[in-house]
């Protein structure tokens, strides 16, 4: 394979040829974070955002190359379909590739660890082949492919580097994830993810919190803890209580005004941990807590340690300390055995538990897994039957959830990115403390990115007032509210849902806080354009050292 190496034509400061990257992401929040690392490294490195070079950006194509002239792709193997999405992109890439000298092609993650040397003996144009324990070798790999003019393959089977101590590109200047352990020492027979992260190793909690200081200091006024299983934090070592002394700690850091975690496994989750939610203010009124099923008889077969009674008695528990907590799930149909009677056991407990929302799955099987050898394995058009029923009661009881939140006011963190059609209806968006999705109206004549008049900035919050619940989020269109709300209502009233404005009797509201995180965005945005020092580009360290007077 010939990988001459022509970059995209541009230059550091110091003369020196300048190479983009691109980072696709398939996945969970671990992947997220893991490819935040991933940038981090390049850009030590002294790889650029393609995003961030015109001239690489104009390049990009549908494939989903960013334009770049190396692209990595972070996969996933939980769901049965990773692998044909995963050679579905290649191959789309391998086109881009043939016009493009130079390209390198890299892939990371969950399916690499699982399949290695596979991948490129299906795709023998992929130049990198790398797993989730040895993340920090990307840019040598990169290296020596380029050298050898050959894929270089390496696969670990134990964590060698914790990730956590790289170099971090973070993709929000606002929030930040920070993992509290890797791997997991459970063993759902439907869950392939503890053979390829591993046993469950903690960090310290001086380290996590010294990463939570590091990211404040750099703007960021969010943080959410990842871990397999939270509340197993502390087994490691020895310290019991070690998640719900984290959650305090972290909600006192100074700058940080919102502590969220995922996520935490049923069978772990104890009292202090509420306590802790329901007394540190930082701890937003959030919790996801992934049932799976309602059926005892197939809790069991999933080796998931607790049943539908402890589940629905957590529920209550945290809703009495927290009552207005956004409780949200994962649920799977169709795993092997589930019979109608299963089925309805889950519907009836997904009734009674009143989820905020839910993601919900087809059961696959994975190779590897005790699940996919069972017997009885349940007919695929039955699960898609039951699917779609369990959908239809999901977005139901999510509908009225949303529509119970009517006229409440909220304060919501604006994001970036959240609102896919935001421009065309003239709103802006964000999380509530829920961490329900608010898309929320500008008023009449302001623009979403005139900040000077007024805008809020991305990592700014915005307290405004919920006018309607929506299946999938909240609308809250209180800035245009007030005078002349009638005409208003009447000309939208035949839009949908996502286009209308949705008005109210009350005031006019849309009071904005601008933050020192709104400042860290704003600065960002000003970096990317400007010319990155010589050898040095923007990078945020996992672990880093805060100088005073910084």
């Amino acid at each position: 394979m010939t990988m001459l190496d022509a970059p995209v034509a541009a230059a550091h400061a110091d003369g020196t040829t300048l190479r983009t990257y691109h980072v696709r992401t398939l996945g969970c929040q671990m992947n997220v974070h893991d490819s935040e690392h991933m940038a981090g490294l390049l850009e030590q490195a002294g790889y650029r955002r393609a995003e961030d070079v015109p001239e690489a950006a104009a390049r990009a194509t549908a494939a989903g190359d960013g334009g770049a002239d190396v692209v990595i792709i972070n996969t996933c193997s939980v769901r049965e379909n990773a692998a044909t999405r995963l050679f579905g992109n290649l191959g789309q890439l391998a086109a881009v590739k043939r016009e493009r000298p130079g390209m390198q092609i890299a892939v990371a993650g969950c399916l690499a660890q699982q399949m290695g040397e596979g991948i490129v003996e299906r795709a023998p144009w992929v130049d990198v082949v790398f797993g989730t324990h040895n993340i920090d070798v990307l840019p040598a790999l990169l290296e020596r492919a380029r050298h050898n003019r050959e894929a270089a393959v390496e696969i670990e089977e134990s964590l060698k580097v914790f990730p956590s101590t790289l170099p971090t590109r973070r993709e929000s200047p606002y929030a930040a994830w920070v993992s509290i352990a890797v791997g997991c020492n459970n063993t759902c027979t439907f869950c392939i993810v503890p053979s390829l992260r591993g046993k469950q190793r903690d960090r310290r909690p001086g380290d996590i919190l010294a990463e939570i200081q590091a990211v404040a200091a750099q703007g960021a006024i969010e943080v959410t803890l990842l871990g397999q299983n939270v509340n197993s934090y502390g087994v490691g070592f020895g310290e019991r209580g070690a998640f719900a002394g984290l959650l305090r700690a972290a909600g006192n850091v100074e700058g940080i005004e919102r502590v969220r975690f995922t996520s935490p496994h049923p069978a772990a989750f104890t009292d202090d941990v509420i306590d802790a939610m329901a007394e540190t203010p930082a701890v937003m009124p959030s919790l996801h807590m992934p049932l799976q099923s309602g059926s005892d008889r197939i809790l069991r077969a999933m080796r998931r340690s607790y049943r539908t009674k402890r589940f629905l008695d957590i529920l209550e528990r945290v809703r009495e300390r927290i009552p207005d907590a956004a409780i949200t799930t994962d649920l799977i149909v169709g795993f092997p055995g589930e019979t109608e009677a299963d089925f309805q056991a889950t519907l009836d407990v997904v009734e009674q538990a009143r989820f905020a929302s839910a993601f919900t799955f087809e059961f696959s099987p994975r190779p590897g897994t005790p699940a996919a050898g069972m017997p009885d394995q349940v007919p695929t058009e039955v699960v898609k039957e039951r699917y779609a029923r369990l959908d239809e009661l999901v977005r139901r009881i999510t509908q009225e959830e949303n529509e119970g939140q009517e006229g409440r006011v909220v304060e919501i963190l604006v994001a970036e990115g959240e609102g896919r059609r935001d421009q065309a209806t003239a709103r802006i968006s964000g999380r509530a403390a829920d961490n329900r999705l608010v898309h929320a109206a500008l008023p009449t004549g302001l623009a979403a990115d005139d900040y000077a008049g007024g805008a809020p900035r991305p990592g700014d919050m915005l307290t405004v007032r919920v006018t309607h619940g929506a299946p999938h989020n909240l609308i809250a269109d209180s800035a245009r509210c007030g005078a002349g709300a009638g005409g208003a209502r009447v000309d939208s009233a035949g839009l949908s849902v996502g286009d209308r404005m949705w008005l109210d009797d009350g005031p006019a509201l849309f009071a904005v806080r601008r933050t020192r995180a709104g400042d860290a965005w704003e600065r960002r945005r000003r970096e990317a354009h400007a010319a990155p020092e010589p050898d040095a580009a923007p990078v945020a360290i996992g672990m880093p050292t805060i100088r005073v007077g910084s």
